[in-house]
């Protein structure tokens, strides 16, 4: 029996100083498992702290530098984050450049060719996007008879007038920034998807 207690108090002894030692004040912050696995060191592309000290008193780094250190030694002048090379600007995963035309600069857009290719494929697609987005104005076969259009009123007639002859980057550049009552839709359809709008309207739309 008195074994037998003993064990016990042995044991419960031994958990609660396991439990204590877990156990976070002040500056401590108590006994970590695995430390290395959430408080990996971490390179911020908009911080420089190079005093290897730094945080040294929270530090659990397996290099033995502060917490807080995270000078990047790897690369030169112990950069984080490199800038991008002089005169360049980045690409899509489909290699299109970013589109930058001012709201006011139709006379450049209309300078801006389509860059997706005029396939089947992507004229299915346009069709898809043109109902999705833009029939409830311009109407189905685009003559500005939408449901949303008859309320609105002087909805553009995608079949009439100088709407034929509009060059593609007009129409991209209207569909990015909008125009009169038109709302921009830029930030609801990505750039390809915009262009194979385009290629629908001049294609399909304008041709029927």
């Amino acid at each position: 029996m008195k074994i037998r207690l003993s064990t016990y108090f042995v044991a419960t002894l031994g958990a609660a100083l396991g439990l204590a030692s877990c156990s976070a004040s002040g500056d401590f912050p108590g006994l970590e498992y695995a430390p290395q696995m959430y408080h990996s060191v971490a390179y911020e592309p908009l911080t420089q702290i190079t005093n290897e000290d730094e945080g040294g008193w929270l530090s659990s780094r397996e290099d033995g530098k502060g917490e807080f250190y995270n000078s990047n030694p790897f690369n030169p002048h112990g950069m984080n984050m490199r800038e991008p090379a002089p005169n360049t600007v980045p690409r899509n995963s489909k290699g299109f450049l970013p589109y930058r035309k001012s709201v006011a600069d139709l006379e450049g857009a209309a300078e801006v060719e389509n860059p997706v290719e005029l396939t089947d494929e992507a004229l299915a697609q346009g069709q898809q996007l043109y109902i999705q987005y833009c029939a409830t104005c311009h109407g189905a076969q685009g003559e500005g008879d939408g449901k949303a259009g008859e309320v609105i009123g002087g909805v553009a007639n995608l079949k009439g007038g100088a709407y034929i002859d509009l060059p593609d980057g007009h129409i991209f550049h209207v569909i990015t920034h909008g125009k009169g009552r038109m709302g921009a839709h830029g930030s609801q359809l990505s750039i390809e998807r915009r262009w194979k709008i385009v290629h629908y309207v001049k294609q399909e739309i304008q041709k029927q």
